[in-house]
């Protein structure tokens, strides 16, 4: 859909979180920045990342509470400091304790720095802001103020009247809560200012931001409740039917995602007003997008909600065609991947072919079937993004400790049997393949093994916690990544 994907380019998969520091995660901060300056050192115009929305308990970054929303736990807190919005000297009355262990705490009290020490300009940033965007943040912030008045809960536990978005509760919900919505506001100002600062940077180095659209929403989102038409809820708001995938590669009883299914008879009647706001949010923040599941946009795996797990289940059609139609219409052509993984049918392909969307390769499939195994690189053509493995795969150094002496025997002579280890030699074939876009985990740079995973599809437990420190990038690794991105025309 754009010529930014039709240069020959390098890139890292890094999600913000794994980012070093002091924090219980990476966030937006001065680290982020240094690792901008790595990829240019390294000649590297492509950073990818995660979704940024905000999780729930969880953390899956494929499961926010909002499709729009930026996840406040990535702001950096020092740059509250910076603007003179924040003292972390301060004492915390309702947490008892220092505030620099409540990272919600931090943020409400540098709203209240911002309303003394806000110039003009903050102020004008920041009424744009919520003007701008009030299309899907005021349903958002009232709905986060209204989630923490009732401990967290699902929005289907609440009180009928704010289940069922009564208008009269609605507006007492607002004025009640109007401190705590305008911090919500705030908390959503802020992460923005400060991504799309990042971003800034990162393109006047030559960096590409490159994002990850889940193909579904969470049923515990702001959308679902403030958009039920748009979703399969039955009188009462329940679903009836859940997303998911049969099952495959990665699960002997698919995966049950309990996601709610798209209402496509009625995103149709509104020209999918619904999804181009949500691609639209996402354009704003990123250079590229990826579309996660993109084979559901042809037809998705419906699932009875009161199925235990994915097995039985059924492909509904999807109107993807149509859906790529509208977007391309009111955004014009965008810079789209597909992710086209799994059980991939000729007509997924036709609607990635129409619209001319490179699909994804991912070597660690590669060498388990034989010479027509569509993964090995002398099947790829050029619009396509070639990965070693990606946040759903084991480390590539994993994956070579697991494989059987029959594909790691194949696997060596197909790729000419190197003196180097398997996992550089796919990091090589994947930067020397004809893929216009190589993207190698930051994992993989760092020669990490099964223990640096970010996510086995199909459990819940230990994900998306892994993070990376500066002294795993010995200045060999560093210097002989950027050698190879070079070597490969892709600086």
């Amino acid at each position: 859909m754009t010529n930014l994907l039709n240069k020959r380019r390098a890139g890292v998969l890094l999600h913000i979180t794994s980012l070093p520091g002091t924090d219980k995660q990476g966030d937006l901060g001065k680290e982020a920045y240094n690792f901008v300056n790595f990829l240019h050192d390294s000649k590297v115009s492509v950073w990818q990342t995660l979704p940024l929305g905000m999780t729930h308990a969880d953390g899956s970054p494929y499961q926010c509470l909002s499709a729009h929303a930026g996840n406040p736990g990535l702001i950096d807190i020092d740059g509250l400091v910076e603007l003179g919005w924040l003292q972390l000297s301060e004492k915390c009355e309702e947490c008892q304790g220092p505030p620099a262990f409540n990272r919600s705490c931090l943020i409400a009290k540098a709203y209240h720095g911002f309303l003394v020490h806000a110039d003009r300009r903050d102020w004008d940033e920041f009424a744009h802001f919520t003007q701008e965007k009030a299309f899907w943040l005021d349903d958002f912030a009232l709905f986060i103020a209204l989630r923490d008045l009732f401990n967290q809960q699902c929005w289907n536990q609440w009180p009928k009247p704010y289940k069922e978005r009564d208008s009269k509760a609605l507006r007492e919900a607002r004025h009640r809560l109007s401190t705590a919505i305008e911090e919500i506001k705030f908390e959503q100002y802020v992460f923005f200012r400060q991504w799309m600062a990042l971003k800034a940077y990162a393109n006047e180095h030559g960096v590409l931001m490159f994002g990850d659209i889940p193909i579904f929403v969470s049923y515990d989102s702001s959308d679902v409740w403030a958009n039920r038409e748009v979703f399969k809820l039955d009188e009462s708001g329940e679903m009836p039917v859940v997303t998911g995938v049969p099952p495959d590669y990665f699960s002997v009883t698919g995966q049950r995602w309990g996601n709610p299914h798209y209402d496509w008879n009625y995103l149709k009647k509104t020209h999918f007003a619904w999804w181009v706001e949500r691609m639209q949010t996402q354009l704003e923040q990123f250079d590229i997008l990826r579309i996660d599941h993109f084979r559901g946009l042809e037809a998705a795996w419906e699932i009875s909600a009161d199925e235990p797990t994915a097995q039985n289940g059924r492909w509904v059609k999807a109107p993807g065609k149509a859906l790529l139609h509208a977007i391309k219409s009111r955004l014009g052509s965008i810079p789209l991947v597909a992710e086209d993984l799994g059980i991939i049918t000729d007509e997924v392909e036709e609607i990635r072919d129409e619209f001319g969307l490179p699909g994804m390769k991912i070597l660690q499939f590669a060498f388990g079937s034989g010479p027509d195994n569509p993964y090995l690189p002398d099947h790829y053509e050029r619009n396509c993004v070639v990965y070693t493995g990606t946040h759903d795969n084991d480390t590539t150094v994993g994956w070579t400790r697991s494989i059987n002496d029959n594909d790691r025997n194949y696997a060596y002579e197909y790729l000419g049997n190197p003196s180097i280890s398997l996992h550089c030699a796919l990091i090589q074939a994947a930067l020397g393949s004809v893929a216009n876009l190589a993207i190698i985990p930051m994992q993989d740079i760092l020669e990490l093994g099964s223990e640096a995973r970010m996510n086995t599809p199909g459990t819940t437990a230990g994900n998306w916690k892994w993070r990376f420190q500066w002294n795993q990038l010995s200045h060999e690794r560093a210097s002989r990544f950027a050698h190879l991105v070079s070597l490969f025309n892709r600086n």
